[in-house]
């Protein structure tokens, strides 16, 4: 072989070192405010930045968690309301809390059901390997074990690679869907053994992180940097908020597990099978899965999905613009019939 074809011959570390080079480029211009990024749909009524008076903190939320064996994997969930059933699914570095300002506004006129997935904030680590396919396996069962024949599906990150695979597997189960800064398009080129290492590095560091992220929600001078990644605005977010999100989430078993499975698994070519009514939310800042995926999704989807980018938001839509996120998923939901 020749020099030449060497230089061209496939290289696996070569292309993945590509990737992070050019995902890290991006990231950095997203920071500074350089990136070139897709216009904002403008908001269609009120569109505040967090919430300063929640009602979540005016629910007793030990009346409403229940605890339910699902194949073997205790589950700790959380359900409100009556009416068509609404299955709201966390991401990564999540719990049931990530929807707190969204279950009692949905409760209203839905049945709603928010969980811990096997190995997050109170559900213990389950006795299957954490994948993709197999939490859209349990999501199954757990509707199952609830009763639950058809629902609404609304992931955020992870959950929303989650809920994708479900509307793909198990259409029968889902009668709308809303993927909220999903993760699955950005890592599914990436290769598993550099997700390894930075899981076995994050879990040796998970005292240590919760110990600076505890500063950062007790300090209002040092929450801007150590929560900036995520939230547009991490100084207008509630410390409960911030409490409530990021104890559940770094005290989490499989975080770290989960994170591995999430590098590489490949569903983009199978997103043109979902043929239920779609909504892409996404915030245009988002650093943790930048907002070119959202566009993917919506095109990969094609008729069925329709796109809404919030402006000065970051990766959860649902807790830095509540009203706006409430409203838009309410409308969508009406028009795709879940209402009926």
């Amino acid at each position: 072989m020749t020099a030449t074809d060497q230089a061209e011959a496939p290289s696996p570390v070569r292309d993945e070192l590509r990737r992070i080079a050019s995902d890290t480029s991006f990231l950095i211009k997203l920071a500074r405010g350089r990136a070139e990024l897709p216009d904002p749909t403008p908001p269609d009524g009120p569109d505040p930045y967090g919430n300063p008076e929640p009602e979540w903190l005016k629910i007793d939320w030990r009346e409403h968690r229940h605890q339910i064996d699902v194949v073997g994997a205790e589950v700790n969930y959380v359900e409100m309301g009556e009416g068509p059933p609404i299955l709201f699914v966390h991401g990564l570095s999540g719990a049931w809390q990530n929807w707190l300002e969204n279950l009692p506004h949905f409760a209203k006129t839905h049945r709603v059901i928010a969980l811990d997935l096997p190995g997050f904030g109170s559900s213990p680590m389950p006795p299957w390997e954490i994948s993709i396919p197999a939490y859209g396996r349990f999501l199954r069962d757990f509707c199952e074990r609830l009763g639950i024949g058809r629902c609404s599906l609304v992931g955020n990150s992870m959950g929303g690679f989650i809920a994708t695979e479900v509307a793909i597997t198990d259409p029968e189960r889902v009668d709308d869907l809303v993927l909220v800064s999903a993760a699955g398009i950005t890592w599914a080129s990436a290769r598993r053994e550099p997700a390894a290492v930075i899981a076995r590095m994050g879990r040796a560091a998970g005292p240590l992180l919760l110990r600076f992220h505890m500063q950062g929600i007790r300090r209002p001078r040092l929450r801007k940097g150590y929560f900036q990644g995520v939230f547009f605005d991490p100084d207008n977010i509630r410390r409960e908020m911030l409490w409530e999100n990021v104890v559940p989430a770094l005290h989490s078993p499989g975080y770290y597990d989960a994170m591995t499975t999430l590098w590489g698994y490949d569903i983009r070519h199978r997103l043109e099978e979902i043929g239920v009514p779609t909504l892409v939310v996404w915030g245009r800042n988002d650093r943790v899965v930048p907002v070119p995926a959202a566009l993917s999704y919506k095109k990969r989807i094609g008729d069925n999905a329709e796109l809404v980018i919030f402006d000065r938001c970051g990766h959860v839509p649902q807790m830095e613009h509540p009203a706006r996120f409430n409203r838009v998923v309410e409308d969508f939901l009406k028009r795709a019939g879940s209402l009926d």
